[in-house]
């Protein structure tokens, strides 16, 4: 039987010491997030209880609290001999957060709870949703909150900063012991995680000079200083070489000849002032008009220096053409998680493409029970969702990332009384978004993009006027009125047998 190795215990100094170090990153962290003294990341650094929820009959109470680094959220686990790194979620995971019952989870499971009790967490891979419930509707809006600021941050970081806050996150992964120190081996390490290689000679000669405290440990400045000396950028060191002077300033002129020669800027005389007043940190440079080479630095790392058009983060193309013209970023099985075979169909799914920039999501109708359309992969062991729920996902998201029109791909198998009910859930619950007729009366060409932002259309197959029930004639034969479905029919033995066997 294998022993498990037990952390020696620390004494009540060693404890205090460590406290009052965790206590001081957190507050540094807390200022670079520019949340100084903010109500609600004090409440997440000192964590509460919430309710975590995964079925009806499962949710079980747990401790979360956001770690002193302010990106990492560490989770209680009762599960025996779980690893220390898997109780802990990054920040940068997280999708979205939602308030209230708005995920498949909690429409579920927690419909008994009061809305303003309950959030959940989105993560942005293949991981499962967070489902939460707060003891309190104060404790559930301090979640909420506080991770949203610390989401926004992360958003609306420049190259420099995002450069920074990934340096930052490899030297958390490397520092072992959690002591927020770097030991000679930890920093070996980090280098192999940002991809440095450097031979362990040069490596220890570096850490020496850097070790001013000569306590055979880095932290703070030093880390930083270490870092700084490995990733000297020769090239860039040699061209401001080019435009600056014996003293290492570049003047305004002089910045104006590297703009025009090297960025190839057209406006590089109103420019220059401007991007030394921005960027230059040397206030003795900045009145000079002048910049230093970490001025250059942050300038080169900043969106202006960047060879992405920052001006392309927008729509900048013309949008007034017909739709026809344009290619549309769609989705195929939406509705599906993971496999087209056996795979859960969910909601979800619908969100994280319409999030993602879809505008295009397939909707596979089929009979349900109570003369309920439900939608799965025909002919398959994928689960059912509601019809009306995923309208319902498509309305609450549809234009959360883009104002243009999202098309609704009907692959219809059902029989004509229960396409009346989806178009009864369709014109009730989507009401003016959904497009019922021409755009301006013209019936000769597609509307633009423009003129149909959102709005939600409908694109499917119809009857035609001799077969429509309307008319007179009720006798319709099912394929009349539904289309094929590649499911329909499986040539593949293999995936015969599979259903079959999980049939069984």
């Amino acid at each position: 039987m294998q022993c498990i190795r037990r952390q020696p215990k620390r004494t009540v100094s060693q404890e205090n010491i460590l406290l009052e170090q965790s206590r001081r990153v957190a507050a540094l962290n807390g200022i670079r997030l520019g949340l100084k003294d903010d109500k609600d990341l004090k409440f997440l650094l000192k964590g509460s209880q919430l309710l975590k929820v995964k079925s009806s009959s499962w949710r079980k109470e747990r401790f979360y609290k956001l770690q002193e680094d302010c990106k990492t959220i560490w989770q209680e686990s009762k599960k025996v001999l779980r690893s220390p790194e898997s109780q802990i979620f990054s920040i940068e995971d997280i999708r979205d957060v939602r308030s209230g019952h708005k995920t498949e989870g909690m429409e579920k499971y927690a419909k008994d709870i009061p809305e303003y009790r309950c959030f959940s967490i989105i993560f942005k891979d293949q991981r499962k949703n967070l489902d939460l419930i707060a003891s309190s509707e104060d404790d559930a809006n301090h979640w909420i909150a506080g991770l949203g600021k610390i989401i926004a941050h992360s958003n609306s970081m420049n190259q420099k900063q995002k450069l920074q806050h990934w340096i930052h996150t490899c030297l958390r992964k490397a520092d072992k012991n959690k002591d927020n120190k770097m030991s000679l081996k930890e920093l070996k390490d980090f280098l192999k995680e940002v991809n440095i290689e450097v031979d362990d000679y040069h490596a220890k000669k570096i850490f020496q000079h850097c070790d001013k405290s000569k306590t055979e440990a880095l932290e703070d400045d030093e880390i930083e200083e270490f870092y700084k000396i490995l990733t000297e950028r020769k090239e860039i060191d040699s061209i401001f070489q080019m435009y600056s002077d014996p003293e290492g300033f570049m003047s305004c002129q002089n910045l104006v000849r590297f703009l025009y020669e090297m960025q190839q800027e057209e406006d590089a005389v109103v420019a220059a002032p401007a991007l030394i007043q921005r960027y230059e940190p040397n206030e003795r440079a900045k009145r000079g008009n002048a910049m230093t080479k970490d001025g250059f630095l942050m300038y080169l790392l900043s969106d202006e220096g960047n060879i992405f058009n920052p001006s392309h983060r927008k729509v900048y193309q013309d949008m007034t053409q017909p739709l026809s013209h344009y290619l549309v970023s769609s989705s195929h099985n939406t509705y599906l998680m993971e496999d087209q075979i056996t795979g859960p169909s969910s909601t979800e799914a619908y969100i994280r493409a319409l999030t993602k920039g879809c505008r295009c999501v397939e909707l596979d109708c089929w009979d349900g029970p109570n003369s309920e359309p439900v939608i799965y992969h025909g002919y398959t062991l994928t689960s059912k969702i509601l019809f009306s729920d995923v309208i319902k996902a498509i309305k609450n998201y549809a234009f959360k990332t883009s104002p243009y029109p999202v098309i609704i791909s009907l692959e219809n198998h059902c029989s004509v009384e229960q396409q009346k009910v989806m178009a009864h859930h369709m014109t009730t619950i989507l009401q003016d978004m959904l497009l019922v007729a021409p755009v301006d009366g013209n019936k000769s060409q597609f509307p633009s993009p423009e003129q149909l932002k959102g709005k939600i259309l409908v694109k499917g197959k119809k009857l035609s006027r001799q077969e429509d029930p309307t008319n007179g004639n009720n006798n319709l034969e099912a394929e009349d009125v539904s289309d094929e479905d590649e499911a329909a029919e499986i040539e593949d033995e293999s995936v015969k047998t599979k259903v079959e066997q999980k049939g069984k």
